[in-house]
C-alpha cells in the first residue's frame, strides 16, 4: 500500500488533497480532488468535518495556484465525504479558505430517504445534480454519472480523456461495501462500459488498470452469487435466513466474523429476490428465502 501524501499534484490540472481522516473505514482517508488550471477550480468532496490540518492543506494549494473554489461536487451523502462543506463554505474556518464568490454546492438527491446531510448547515444551499449533467472550469469539464448502489445518491465524474473519479463505488485498495447489491452491480456494468483510462477514487491510491479492478469487483460478487445459489439449489424448497448460507458458505470464515459476512449475503440474497432467482417470506419480521426450481429464470 503506498503512502499517499496530503498534497499530490496528480496531473496538471488535477491536485489531490488528503483528507487527513483516516481509520478503518476510509482507509488513509478521504481523497478530495481539486479540479482545473484557472482562477476557478472544481472540488470533489471535501473530507469529514472539523479537520483543521484538512482546511490548511486545502487553502495552501488554493493560494499556490492562485484561485478559488467555485464548484464543490459530493459524489454522496456519507459524513466523511459531505463533512467538510461548513468549514469551507459555512464557517469561521470558511475566512481561511479561498472561495469563488457565487460557490456553488452540488449533490445527486437520495430517494430512499430525506435528502438532507446533518454535516451540512441548513444555510448552505446543496444543488440537485442530474444524471449527465456536465460542469466546467478552465481546464476542467465532468459528466455526472449516477451510479446508485454504495448509496442510492452516489455519483462518479467521467471526464472526455478518459479519467473517472469513482467515489466510493470502486476504491483504491479492497472492495466497497454497498446499501443494494443489485443496483451495485448494474452500476459497476455501468462504469466498466466507460471505458476509463485512469480511476481517481475516493479512498486509496490512483487506478491505472481500471478494466481489471472493475472486473474484479464484478468476478468477487459474481462468484459469492453462484456459491450461494448453489446452496439453494441443492436444498429445494427449504427456507433460509442468510446466516444460514454463512456456515456453509463462509465455513473457512472465523465465527466472529458471521454476522458481517450474513451482512453482505443479505444484499446478495435481495438481489436474487428482484431478479425472481429465489422467493421470499416473511415470518415475525424475519426474512427467509426460498429455492423454487419454477422461480429460477
Amino acid at each position: 500500500m503506498a503512502l499517499i501524501q496530503p498534497v499530490t499534484r496528480l496531473t496538471s490540472s488535477i491536485i489531490r488533497i488528503l483528507g487527513c481522516n483516516p481509520s478503518p473505514m476510509t482507509l488513509q482517508g478521504t481523497n478530495t480532488y481539486l479540479l482545473g488550471n484557472g482562477k476557478k477550480r472544481i472540488l470533489i468532496d471535501t473530507g469529514d468535518e472539523d479537520v483543521p490540518e484538512y482546511i490548511e492543506h486545502l487553502n495552501g494549494v488554493l493560494r499556490q495556484e492562485q484561485a478559488s473554489i467555485a464548484t464543490i461536487i459530493l459524489t454522496h451523502w456519507h459524513h466523511d465525504h459531505v463533512g467538510g462543506v461548513k468549514d469551507i463554505v459555512g464557517s469561521t474556518l470558511a475566512d481561511k479558505v479561498l472561495l469563488n464568490a457565487d460557490c456553488q454546492v452540488y449533490k445527486f438527491p437520495r430517494n430512499d430517504a430525506n435528502d438532507i446531510c446533518p454535516e451540512i448547515p441548513a444555510h448552505i444551499p446543496v444543488r440537485p445534480l442530474l444524471d449527465n449533467q456536465e460542469l466546467a472550469v478552465d481546464g476542467a469539464k465532468v459528466r455526472i454519472v449516477h451510479t446508485p448502489g454504495h448509496t442510492t445518491d452516489h455519483v462518479v465524474l467521467a471526464t472526455e480523456d478518459g479519467m473517472l473519479f469513482s467515489g466510493d463505488c470502486i476504491l483504491g485498495e479492497g472492495t466497497a461495501v454497498f446499501e443494494d447489491l443489485y443496483e451495485y452491480m448494474r452500476s459497476l456494468d455501468k462504469i466498466l462500459k466507460l471505458r476509463p483510462e485512469r480511476i481517481y477514487p475516493g479512498h486509496g491510491n490512483v487506478i491505472d488498470e481500471p478494466s481489471v479492478a472493475i472486473e474484479y469487483y464484478i468476478q468477487h460478487r459474481t462468484q459469492r452469487e453462484q456459491q450461494i445459489m448453489q446452496f439453494f439449489m441443492q436444498r429445494p424448497g427449504q427456507r433460509y435466513q442468510a446466516i444460514d448460507v454463512v456456515r456453509v458458505v463462509y465455513k473457512e470464515t472465523p465465527e466472529h466474523l458471521w454476522p458481517a459476512a450474513a451482512y453482505n449475503v443479505g444484499h446478495h440474497l435481495s438481489k436474487l429476490f428482484k431478479e425472481r432467482k429465489l422467493l421470499l417470506t416473511e415470518q415475525d419480521d424475519e426474512k427467509y428465502y426460498v429455492y423454487q426450481p419454477s422461480s429460477a429464470l
